[in-house]
């Protein structure tokens, strides 16, 4: 049996190129005990991956050089050494950017295809939903009344931050890039408002659709975006500091907020969240969002694109802002 990979050849210096990947193909290794061996069927696609590239100090090691590149995944179990996972069982876990993986059992977990689709556990069902969950309702407390504004909130994200807190009594706002964007938050996703920071004056919009003030700010970009809500924050605020994709690919210093002294004035607080923090409470979460969604309160949506060997040009989808909903690779391409 043959397995293909991408490898972690180089690393970037802005944004990841072609260069910095090692496209292969592998015999796949026998199993030793407590291992299974899984036929990844999709691939998450997260900006965290990028971070993940470079050799630094953070929340998680970095890939290493000629490692295969971490990613989220969702596949299926061919072979098991292990009494915990039993052939044909469908799991969730860190298995990488390739066709098959070989891994220990530590991180997997089992997945029920028959509530909902496989790629949806690598949404709403998975990270990104588990992010938006934790991060929004025990790092944002949002309050029903209150007004919470979301950035990239068309991405996996963003797109679930808004509407766990519509369904929370809040008033809220979301900040996207383009009409098209726009116009899907406040159409299908219930949001009050939309601010298009391609084509608005993020500050001014933001006096307009917040009038009184944003109580809750879910930040995903970072930049002069989290500088303009600063601005605009009320007495006690919270600010969620979940990500900067804005940032990413800087070749020069990230650019920290110049209008931190807001959160003086306003008595307000702003925290960083990992997701991996909760991990205890994973299915808590789940079975909860799943029951929204079942009940037509939460919409689920993902992109898929088809084909392992388009991950180098797919994750720039990412960062070109590309992708409406959680980004995602089949790894077969029918």
């Amino acid at each position: 049996m043959k397995n293909i990979q991408f490898l972690l050849a180089s690393r970037p210096v802005g944004i990841p190129t072609s260069k910095n990947w090692d496209f292969v193909e592998t015999d796949v290794a026998e199993l030793a005990d407590n291992q299974v061996l899984v036929q990844v069927e999709y691939i998450s696609l997260d900006p965290a991956m990028r971070g993940w590239m470079n050799d630094g100090k953070s929340y998680i090691e970095p890939v290493q050089i000629g490692a295969v590149m971490r990613a989220g995944t969702v596949g299926k179990v061919l072979k098991s050494t292990s009494s915990q996972f039993s052939e044909g069982d469908y799991v969730y876990g860190h298995c990488g950017v390739q066709k098959y993986a070989v891994v220990g059992i530590e991180g997997l977990h089992k997945i029920d295809p028959s509530l909902a689709p496989l790629e949806r556990y690598l949404g709403v069902l998975g990270m990104p939903g588990m992010t938006a969950y934790f991060g929004l309702l025990d790092t944002g407390l949002p309050k029903a009344g209150e007004t919470v504004v979301v950035s990239g909130a068309a991405g996996a994200v963003g797109s679930v931050v808004g509407q766990i807190a519509k369904i929370k009594g809040c008033k809220v706002v979301g900040i996207a890039g383009g009409p098209e964007k726009c116009a899907y938050l406040v159409d299908e996703l219930g949001f009050d408002a939309a601010i298009d920071y391609k084509n608005e004056n993020v500050k001014k919009s933001l006096r307009v659709a917040c009038p009184k003030g944003v109580d809750v700010y879910f930040d995903n970009v970072g930049g002069e975006i989290l500088d303009d809500v600063l601005t605009q924050i009320r007495m006690k605020a919270r600010i969620v500091i979940c990500g900067a994709i804005s940032q990413y690919n800087n070749t020069t210093a990230v650019k920290g907020p110049s209008n931190y002294l807001t959160l003086l004035v306003n008595r307000a607080r702003m925290e960083g969240i990992v997701v991996f923090d909760n991990v205890a409470n994973y299915s808590k979460a789940a079975a909860e969002m799943a029951g929204w969604i079942a009940e037509g309160k939460l919409v689920a949506k993902e992109h898929v694109v088809k084909g392992i060997e388009h991950f180098p040009e797919t994750l720039l989808m990412l960062f070109n802002g590309e992708n409406m909903g959680k980004l995602v690779l089949k790894v077969e391409a029918d």
